[in-house]
């Protein structure tokens, strides 16, 4: 029997909302404190535009964890009269459908600290930006998640820089990895036979230390110039 935690994941992961919710809310009634289903629970209802459904589920969240990032961007975004954006509305049955050469699923490289990378949420709208010929991956308030490895970001830039269009969503996020989910949404007439990603493709490329200091260094001084 797959326990219920894993099957609300699954679930979430290819865009049953309602569904999601039903199994939160079971998870819930044995353990009404457990603080990621409550979190779950909550972007669900975001999701399907029951915004006081969410900021109440949030708000429980706070009453446990009072420093709870997810919950308290969330809610503050919630609190503003944010509302889920058009491409979050859109997080379909075929979000994660992978396609051959048009989807890839990535583990991103030089990731943000923890602390950040904590606040991401499953299907979150990513931004890919082009930096010093690699491909940094943004948040929907310009925060800095990652980066690409060097070879699909190589692949990508032309892509990019050439008019075709692209769509990135958090896939899975831990203290360690965050994997996203990349899919073309456009691609224009001069690039019809040729392939945004290739089997070949790596999903990892390590950056050693010193490499990884350098890119956070420029970071900063990008976010300082902007």
């Amino acid at each position: 029997m797959i326990p219920l935690k894993s099957q609300a994941i699954q679930i979430a992961l290819t865009g049953d909302w309602e569904k999601a919710i039903q199994l939160n809310n079971e998870i819930l009634k044995e353990d009404p404190k457990d603080i990621d289903t409550l979190n779950r629970l909550a972007f669900a209802f975001n999701i399907l535009g029951k915004a006081k459904e969410a900021k109440d589920t949030y708000q429980k969240v706070l009453d446990i964890d009072p420093a709870n990032p997810i919950a308290l961007k969330n809610l503050k975004k919630l609190t503003g009269g944010t509302s889920p954006t058009k491409a979050s509305l859109h997080i379909a049955t075929n979000m994660f459908l992978e396609e051959s050469g048009k989807t890839k699923i990535v583990t991103l490289v030089n990731t943000a600290p923890k602390q950040i990378v904590k606040t991401l949420q499953l299907g979150q709208l990513l931004t890919l930006s082009i930096k010093r010929s690699k491909i940094f991956v943004l948040e929907e308030q310009k925060q800095y998640i990652g980066m690409l490895p060097d070879d699909i970001s190589r692949r990508l830039i032309k892509f990019l820089e050439g008019g075709n269009q692209y769509a990135a969503y958090v896939k899975s996020a831990t203290e360690n990895d965050v994997v996203i989910f990349i899919r073309e949404v456009k691609r224009v007439s001069k690039f019809k036979n040729q392939p945004s990603f290739l089997v070949g493709d790596k999903t990892h490329l390590a950056i050693s230390s010193s490499t990884k200091n350098k890119v956070q260094a420029s970071e900063e001084e990008d976010e300082e110039a902007s």
